[in-house]
C-alpha cells in the first residue's frame, strides 16, 4: 500500500487515504478478529491481490476474518460463509462459492438488480469541458499538486478518471467544479469560454452540475431538510421557478417539497418522512439525491467524485446508469472513481491520475485492469505499452 508523510494530519487526507491508514493500523495490531468494511475501494488490483493474500495468512493461522463488502466478486473469492442484510435485517447465508453475482445481488436488494445498459461509442460531439496543462499547488503540507493536467470532454462521453486515493482526485474536482481557482482564466475552458478564475457558481450558470466526494457537510447540510438542501444547490437563475415575492422572496414551500419529491421518485431514494433532515438518510440514500438533485438541472457538464462511494448494488447500479442516461442524452460526464467495475461499467474513455499527474484518455475497450494498474503506480510508459499492444 501506498506510504503516507506521517506528519500529515488525517483531516487534511481524503476519505479514502484515512481508510487505508485504517487497514494498515488493524493489521499492524496483530488481531485474532479482524473486521474490513469495503477496503478495497482504496487500493490498485495490485494492492488487493495482497491485501487477500495477506487475509488467506491470517486465516491459515487461525484467525477470524469478518468481511464487509458490496463487491461480490471479492466476497466469493475470500470469504467462506456470507450473510446478505437488507434494512437492518438477516435476509439469507450462504455459501458464496456456490452463488453467482446476480442472485447473491438479488438476495441484498430483494429483486433482480438492472444491469447497466453501457454508453454508445458513437461519435461524440463538440468539447465541452477542457483544461490545458494546469497546475496547481498544493494547499496544504499534506495536499497534491496538480501537474501540467491535460484533459477534454466531449458531448455524450464518459470520461472515467481512476486512482488510487490521495493522488490528486479531491484537487481536481475543486478545480473543475470552480471550488478552488486555476491560476490563469483559460486555463480551464467550458463550452468554449475560459472559466478557470471563475468560482463553482459561475460555472453552474454555465451549464456545470458538480458532485463532491463528501456528502456530509459538502454535498450536503445534514441538518437541513431535502427541500432546503435543494434550494441552497440551485444559483438564482434556477431558484427563480422556486422563489415568489417582491424584494424580499420567499421560498414557495409546496414546488420546492413537490420538487424534492420528484428527485426522491427518480432516484428511488429510501427516507422516513416527507421532507426529512439530509442527515437522517442513509448513506447511500443521501448519495442518490444528491447525484438527482444535480441531473435534475440537466447540465451539460457533470463533474461527480465517487458516485457510489459505500452504496448498494441496487443504488450503485441506478447511479451508474443515470449517468450513462445524461452523456447518451448528450452531456459530459467526468466520473473519478476508485471502483474500477465501475469505471468499466460506464466509461468511454479512461484517465488515471498518479501523483497529481493525469495520464492521456484512453477508449476503455483498449483497457483493462492491468494497465489501469500499472498507470495507477505511475508507470505510464509501460502501459502505454501494453495498450497499443491489445
Amino acid at each position: 500500500m501506498a506510504c503516507h508523510d506521517p506528519n500529515a494530519h488525517v483531516a487534511d487526507l481524503s476519505v479514502g487515504e484515512r481508510q487505508r491508514i485504517e487497514i494498515v493500523r488493524a493489521l499492524l495490531q496483530n488481531p485474532k478478529l479482524i473486521i474490513l468494511d469495503e477496503p478495497t475501494s482504496v487500493l490498485t488490483p495490485q494492492e488487493a491481490d495482497r491485501l487477500f493474500e495477506t487475509l488467506d495468512k491470517l486465516k491459515a493461522e487461525g484467525r477470524s476474518v469478518l468481511y464487509i463488502s458490496h463487491r461480490l466478486e471479492e466476497v466469493q473469492r475470500i470469504c467462506d460463509r456470507a450473510t446478505v442484510l437488507r434494512h437492518g435485517k438477516v435476509t439469507g447465508a450462504c455459501d458464496p462459492r456456490q452463488e453467482t453475482p446476480a442472485s447473491l445481488a438479488r438476495m441484498m436488494v430483494g429483486s433482480d438488480v438492472a444491469s447497466v445498459s453501457r454508453p454508445h461509442h458513437a461519435d461524440a460531439g463538440a468539447v465541452v469541458l477542457e483544461t490545458r496543462a494546469l497546475n496547481a499547488a498544493a494547499r496544504t503540507p499534506f495536499a497534491v499538486a496538480l501537474k501540467s493536467v491535460s484533459l477534454s470532454v466531449r458531448a455524450g462521453e464518459v470520461l472515467a478518471i481512476a486512482g488510487v486515493a490521495g493522488n490528486g482526485q479531491g484537487e481536481l474536482f475543486d478545480i473543475l467544479s470552480g471550488e478552488y481557482l486555476a491560476e490563469s482564466h483559460d486555463a480551464v475552458q467550458l463550452k468554449g469560454k475560459p472559466c478557470g478564475r471563475a468560482g463553482i457558481s459561475a460555472r453552474r450558470l454555465m451549464g456545470g452540475a458538480f458532485v463532491p466526494e463528501e456528502r456530509h457537510g459538502h454535498g450536503a447540510v445534514t441538518g437541513m431538510s431535502l427541500s432546503d438542501n435543494l434550494v441552497l444547490s440551485r444559483n438564482a437563475s434556477d431558484r427563480a421557478s422556486l422563489l415568489t415575492g417582491g424584494l424580499l422572496k420567499v421560498i414557495k414551500g409546496g414546488a420546492v417539497r413537490s420538487l424534492s419529491r420528484k428527485i426522491c421518485h427518480d432516484m428511488d431514494v429510501r427516507k422516513s418522512g416527507d421532507d426529512p433532515a439530509a442527515g437522517s438518510l442513509s448513506g447511500g440514500n443521501l448519495q442518490k439525491f444528491i447525484v438527482g438533485r444535480e441531473l435534475d438541472r440537466k447540465p451539460t457538464l457533470l463533474v461527480v467524485n465517487q458516485p457510489t462511494w459505500g452504496v448498494d448494488a441496487g443504488a450503485a447500479s441506478r447511479i451508474r446508469q443515470a449517468l450513462v442516461d445524461l452523456a447518451r442524452s448528450g452531456s459530459s460526464v467526468i466520473a473519478i472513481s476508485q471502483d474500477l467495475d465501475e469505471i468499466f461499467e460506464i466509461a468511454t474513455h479512461i484517465a488515471v491520475i498518479s501523483d497529481g499527474a493525469l495520464s492521456p484518455a484512453y477508449p476503455a475497450a483498449d483497457l483493462n485492469r492491468e494497465k489501469i494498474g500499472l498507470l495507477m503506480g505511475g508507470m505510464h510508459d509501460k502501459a502505454k505499452e501494453a495498450a497499443h499492444a491489445h
